[in-house]
């Protein structure tokens, strides 16, 4: 199947986020989940206004992705921990802490400053039963069984910092790299990418969600902007 380029996005900041550096988000029912890597905080946003409807604090790690379970546990990638943590967003108690199956060094440009130190998963995501992990320091999509925390496979990402990800309405996953500016949308049955688009300078994308499997929410660290990505058509 061939990859059909749609070009340079429209970027539509909706809010700032009520942390320092919004690092990851997901969408609920009840509005949109956001993790922050500073402060270490969960929000639950109103879609409207950003207004924050719930929190909690976390003892992650310069946490990166934020998902929800069928059963509504939180599952966070503490990135510098190199864990995926489970936690029941009601009372904030953690119920699991599990090794990050992506863990490593990240790559860098030629150019560019070494990595600091090991790292883990950014993107995550929840569905039958599975967690979907991607990580910087493999440049993959890890498939882990949540029962068990038993990797099923993993998948190649192109780019050299995949972060956020998000279902679309047909079972497809969009695949955000901060580094290239780039959002892929990968067949998670055969690994192939079927679509991509850019989103420009200054804009980067960090967390990354799709609200109702069709609105692609983002956040961005470095201004706290959070809204929504709009692809010219095909």
């Amino acid at each position: 199947m061939s990859v059909t380029l749609r070009y340079t996005a429209a970027v539509e900041k909706r809010f700032k986020a009520p942390g320092p550096q919004p690092n990851g988000l997901q969408a609920a029912d009840d509005g949109l989940w956001c993790i922050d890597q500073v402060n270490l905080k969960a929000y639950l946003l109103d879609w409207e206004s950003g207004s924050v409807l719930h929190e909690f604090q976390t003892a992650t790690g310069h946490s990166s992705g934020i998902t929800l379970d069928d059963d509504g546990n939180v599952w966070i990638t503490s990135t510098w921990q190199l864990e995926v943590v489970k936690i029941d967003p009601r009372t904030g108690e953690e119920l699991a802490r599990y090794p990050d199956p992506g863990t490593g060094l990240v790559a860098s440009v030629e150019a560019g400053p070494p990595p600091r130190k090991p790292s883990s998963s950014h993107g995550i995501e929840w569905r039958d039963g599975k967690i979907y992990v991607a990580a910087p320091p493999t440049q993959r999509l890890h498939v882990m069984d949540a029962a068990s925390w038993t990797e099923l496979r993993s998948l190649v990402v192109p780019g050299l910092r995949v972060h956020g990800i998000g279902w679309n309405r047909d079972g497809r996953l969009w695949v955000s790299d901060t580094s290239s500016g780039a959002v892929h949308l990968m067949d998670t049955r055969s690994g192939r990418f079927v679509d991509v688009f850019r989103v420009a300078e200054p804009d980067e994308v960090h967390g990354m969600t799709v609200r109702g499997g069709e609105e692609i929410w983002y956040c961005d660290a470095g201004t706290c902007d959070i809204g929504v990505l709009r692809p010219p058509s095909s």
